[in-house]
């Protein structure tokens, strides 16, 4: 008999949701019975009639968030009673996982985590083979939880410690010069603090840690690096300790976020940059796969440098398959993923990205900050967020769309979300896959342009979000809420 579970745990590429309401002990033991039983059924995983024998196996970890601990027993429970065994990671980052599956001689991982989300949040990467889940495998899952129609069996449990096989693995590609420096590592207080400041002290530097103790409370500030907010304290811990760089890493460490000396964020889109130009003294003309929402000038200074920028849709899952498609060496969500096929394995890990980042400036005689003071000036908002239920986002980016498609001198792309395109600007409105949102930005060619468009732009959205959410309730009766999708002059909405 299956059970009833919370349809908007089902993301285009992992589950989410809040622990205490949608992942109940019996959805989560469900949930891992449907996993261990895709899994079994799952073709193309055959490694041999030996291995068809004995079974399949997972690895399976989770992150430091407070109810992982319950999470992670009900879903192993699960799992083995679907006979597939489990060797289990214990506590880890998202990145340990990642290798674990590259590594060992499993079929499949699962990593318990909500990565950036609120404390409150808690989910599941799953991966078969080397490859995430995602889009329709995963909501076959769904069927799998409602329909009750599991395999039986019994798995065998095991544990598996990773941690030094990855540093030695880490260690072995990286390529520093002579030159050290003092950096601040913000854990976080997420899974990956600990890895990460071994690392950095491994490779020679003086490491100022704050943060680096897994808390699922996460008493230092949300696990989003983000958010400017929650980078103060890293700010002034490079301030106070005279550090070069600032490092940051999300609540799983898949994600990085970089700060210099002068407590300057380096954003997503300078860091792709930043990393291409290097990458690119080592194997020239490189393709470099990045998302919607990277800005077009530093598209254009990858070609200026030899390289050829791929432009693909927002999701880790996405990036990882395209950078495989074009034989890409790095790949970015302008989130702060990072995924390194040149000299590594092709997966998001702010981990290793930390290390290639201070590789190459041990290669040179300037700090961090001299090279984002020789950026080019971009004219570009942050990621904005807009709270929009995920019943209603989808159609509400559709409605957008349409408004925009009627403007003149537009070019549109529905790649992901929808991406406006004027001579002088551009602008990127798309559901988020991961929360109940919409997200926005923006780039123009001078600090005017950029008002103007965001401004009518979010103008647009605030009214089409009315519309939505009072047809909801009744119709759409709202004073000065008609209906209509024309732009027109409105405050700014994000």
């Amino acid at each position: 008999m299956g059970v009833r579970l919370n349809r908007h745990l089902f993301r285009e590429y992992d589950l989410r949701g809040v622990a205490d309401r949608d992942l109940p002990d019996d959805v989560v033991f469900a949930l891992g019975q449907a996993v261990g039983t895709a899994l079994v059924r799952e073709k193309g995983l055959e490694k041999g009639l030996q291995r068809v024998k004995e079974g399949r196996r997972l690895v399976v970890g989770k992150d430091a968030r407070i109810h992982s601990v319950r999470i992670h027993k009900a879903f192993v429970a699960g799992v083995l009673g679907t006979g597939v065994s489990v060797v289990d990671l214990g506590l880890s980052p998202s990145p340990l996982l990642y290798f674990a599956v590259h590594s060992l001689d499993v079929d499949g991982g699962v990593q318990i985590t909500a990565s950036h989300n609120p404390k409150e949040d808690n989910g599941f990467k799953v991966l078969f083979g080397k490859e995430h889940l995602c889009g329709e495998r995963l909501l076959a899952l769904l069927q799998l939880c409602e329909t009750g129609d599991f395999e039986k069996g019994e798995g065998t449990l095991s544990a598996q410690g990773m941690e030094d096989s990855y540093l030695r693995f880490v260690k072995d590609r990286i390529r520093l010069g002579e030159r050290r420096f003092r950096v601040v590592l913000d854990g976080g207080n997420g899974a990956g603090g600990p890895l990460a400041l071994r690392l950095l002290e491994t490779l020679g530097f003086e490491t100022v840690a704050i943060g680096c103790e897994p808390d699922g409370r996460f008493p230092l500030h949300p696990p989003d690096p983000t958010q400017p907010e929650n980078l103060r304290a890293l700010q002034e811990a490079v301030r106070v300790s005279d550090a070069e760089v600032g490092l940051a890493l999300d609540g799983d460490a898949d994600r990085l976020v970089v700060v210099d000396r002068k407590g300057r964020v380096i954003s997503g889109d300078q860091l792709f940059l930043l990393l291409a130009r290097a990458i690119l003294k080592e194997e020239k003309g490189a393709r470099f796969v990045c998302e919607v929402r990277c800005s077009r000038a530093v598209l254009e200074e990858i070609e200026r440098a030899g390289g050829q920028p791929v432009v693909w849709r927002v999701g880790h899952t996405r990036i990882r398959e395209k950078m495989a498609e074009v034989q890409a060496a790095l790949g970015a969500e302008m989130s702060g993923h990072l995924f390194f096929a040149h000299r590594y394995l092709g997966f998001d890990d702010g981990i290793y990205a930390a290390a290639r980042i201070l590789e190459w400036l041990t290669q040179t005689e300037d700090p961090l900050s001299t090279f984002v003071d020789a950026l080019p000036v971009i004219c570009m908002t942050p990621e904005v967020r807009v709270d929009v239920p995920d019943s209603l986002k989808f159609g509400v980016v559709d409605e957008v769309a349409s408004a925009l498609g009627r403007l003149p001198d537009v070019a549109l792309s529905r790649l992901d979300g929808v991406r406006a395109t004027w001579k002088d600007a551009w602008a990127l409105v798309r559901a988020s896959h991961t929360q109940p949102s919409v997200c926005l930005r923006f780039e123009a060619e001078s600090e005017t342009r950029l008002q103007h468009v965001q401004t009518e732009v979010c103008g647009l959205l605030e009214r089409i979000i009315c519309c939505k959410q009072t047809e909801r309730e009744s119709s759409c009766k709202t004073d000065g809420c008609t209906g209509t999708t024309t732009v027109r002059e409105g405050h700014h909405g994000g």
